[in-house]
């Protein structure tokens, strides 16, 4: 049955196209030119070769020298201290085998580093985090560099790692790439019970101890993290706009499943490589259908904030032009049909019982919320991927999701949604323009206005809280957090005592050029805030005691002072120098934070390289005064 698809999906779609006319054409003319129907490695001269098999050894080493069958790449985020790499360390060995199996041959080709939000949150580190997706893609691009593959597998799961990989596989975007996730850790310790623990502690009510016990026992073996932040947005997003196998996305790690499905990948690498029937180069696969089908999912599912920034940067790397209105505009029509930690209490775990990927899609594409005719590493089209995978007698296949939830409280259908809307807003006023996400946000905070107390550290907010000072009504103004500032760390560490502060009775949002997280929860936050303070923007000019408006409802946020004053101000705090700025590695990261564009181009440095955005009329980027 043909459906309809929604006016307002298919006019974004069209604008989004319309305005990438001239970047995609560009983009997708380099992946032409780059394009061989043989494999790329026939074309080294012999000491090249030479070079690129001296390392192999039996039936490997016969096909990299004879050049003749396709070659594939494995690039990998493994390492053995972050919990959702690990179970990728027996990959490469499984994918050889598979690779051999369908007539190619696999190679390591390159890792990738990959840091972990959750160690670093509230520390020295957590300000390379948003950088480390720009050192992903370059090591990806290191990777590929060398001409000997006609195909890539991406393995890797959280934050930054998987829109780094991708980032850098669209750059050799004449070769099909897949990526390839370890699948979540079980579930814990439930997550209303760790976000007690979590307040109380802020609080003085817990101790320690009690942190830690609650803390190991949500995070407690390899495999993803189990709430929704972004490392499970990444999953759900990626398989959505077709870059996973069907179902790959939450199947656990350590199970035949995930090994099959892991083995599939690598032989299904092969079978859309140039040298195949099947052509599939990732240029084809990101295309501005992928890109509005990955937006929707994420607003469908109350996803991550950080995909405001890294599906943008995705977007761009791809020739293709994403603007946070683009989001605002989808958000309006795309029905919140999941409750998932922090947006719910069951984690993705339970998403997955209830139906999981599989369901929404289907739901999604019967309501004419999805692109279907798009092009995905499975085959032509996003019916495909109604389908979870299964093993019969050992053989891995695919059997029909389900067509009705398995538990209303966490998946619902689009007749029946937790809200009308995607739960992501977009903000704008005489501060610039935010992001805010309202999905797990009460319709009763979803207005503050109160006096502002600023602050340029979360050590200082942390300090004041301590010290009984934000005992009241108050907007946090967080500034000198932006990507400029700092490389924009997330400041998920503070929403212990800003919940506190709420339960008190008290109303309290946050407004900050800084990043909050992939686990933004109940407190009303204007983040992503641009300009940055750092770039001279008006969230520098804010003084302690004015009155700061935010109004996710009407989609505003501003200071409430008198324009001709605002103007007659000047910042009196600034970004640290580069001298400044040191320690935990940050000195080798200053070229990327002098070089990194605003937050609503992705906070990328990539953004010039790709020439995405020269074609936006200056009203599309001034902010609503």
């Amino acid at each position: 049955m043909s459906v309809s698809l929604n006016p307002v999906v298919a006019a974004v779609t069209e604008r989004i196209t319309a305005r990438s006319a001239r970047t995609r054409s560009a983009y997708l003319a380099r992946m032409a030119a780059a394009e061989t129907p043989r494999p790329m490695r026939g074309g080294l001269g012999c000491s090249n070769l030479a070079h690129g098999f001296a390392a192999c050894a039996g039936p490997d080493r016969l096909a990299v020298k004879a050049g003749v069958v396709p070659g594939v790449a494995i690039v990998s985020a493994y390492n053995d201290m972050l919990s959702a790499h690990q179970p990728l360390h027996e990959y490469p060995d499984w994918i050889k085998a598979a690779v051999r199996e369908a007539g190619g041959v696999a190679q390591f080709a390159g890792g990738v580093p990959a840091m972990c939000d959750g160690i670093t949150q509230g520390r020295a580190g957590m300000e390379l985090s948003l950088f480390s997706r720009e050192v992903i893609a370059m090591a990806t691009g290191v990777a590929l560099s060398h001409d000997m593959f006609d195909a890539t597998l991406l393995l890797g799961v959280c934050d930054k790692i998987v829109p780094g990989l991708l980032i850098g596989a669209l750059a050799f975007g004449h070769l099909p790439a897949i990526l390839v996730p370890a699948g979540p850790m079980a579930s814990g310790l439930p997550n209303g019970e760790k976000a007690r623990v979590r307040q109380a502690y802020a609080e003085g009510k817990a101790n320690r101890d009690d942190l830690l016990a609650a803390e190991s026992a949500s995070y407690h073996s390899p495999g993803t993290c189990t709430f929704y932040g972004t490392a499970n947005s990444n999953q759900l997003v990626v398989e959505v706009m077709g870059l996973h196998l069907p179902g790959a996305s939450f199947v656990p790690p350590g199970t035949p499943l995930r090994r099959a499905l892991t083995e599939a990948a690598g032989r299904r690498a092969v079978e859309i490589t140039a040298q195949g029937e099947q052509y599939t180069p990732v240029s084809q696969v990101v295309d501005e259908k992928a890109v509005v089908n990955g937006v929707i999912a994420l607003l469908a599912t109350g996803g991550s904030t950080n995909h405001t920034l890294h599906l943008v940067a995705i977007a761009a790397a791809a020739g293709i032009q994403l603007t946070w209105d683009d989001f605002s505009d989808l958000s309006a029509v795309i029905p919140l049909l999941c409750r998932i930690y922090p947006n719910g209490t069951a984690d993705i775990n339970h998403f997955s019982a209830a139906g999981g990927v599989q369901f929404l899609i289907g739901e999604l594409l019967d309501a004419g919320l999805l692109h279907n005719d798009v092009t995905t590493v499975a085959g032509p089209g996003l019916d495909r991927y109604r389908q979870e995978p299964e093993l019969d007698d050992g053989v891995l296949t695919w059997r029909d999701g389900l067509r009705t939830s398995a538990d209303l409280e966490v998946l619902r259908p689009v007749a029946e949604p937790f809200a009308a809307d995607g739960g992501l807003r977009m903000l704008a006023g005489n501060l610039g323009r935010a992001v805010i996400k309202v999905s797990a946000v009460a319709e009763a905070n979803r207005v503050v206005e109160a006096p502002a107390r600023v602050f340029t550290t979360q050590e200082a907010v942390s300090a004041a809280f301590q010290a009984g000072e934000l005992d009241r009504d108050v907007v946090i103004v967080l500034r000198q957090q932006g990507p400029r500032a700092n490389g924009m760390p997330e400041l998920h560490g503070l929403t212990p005592a800003m919940s506190a502060i709420m339960s008190r009775g008290h109303k309290i949002a946050l407004v900050t050029d800084g990043r909050m997280s992939g686990a933004s929860g109940k407190i009303p936050a204007a983040i992503h805030c641009t300009p940055e303070a750092a770039a001279g923007g008006p969230i520098a000019l804010i003084r302690d005691g004015d009155l700061v408006r935010l109004d996710a409802d009407a989609g505003r946020v501003e200071v409430l002072v008198e324009s001709d004053v605002l103007a007659a101000r000047t910042p009196v705090d600034a970004p640290a120098d580069d001298l400044a700025w040191h320690g935990t590695g940050r000195e080798l990261f200053t070229a990327l934070r002098r070089a990194v564009g605003p937050a609503d181009h992705g906070a990328s440095v990539f953004g010039p390289a790709f020439d995405a955005f020269d074609d936006r009329g200056a009203e599309e980027l001034e902010y609503s005064a």
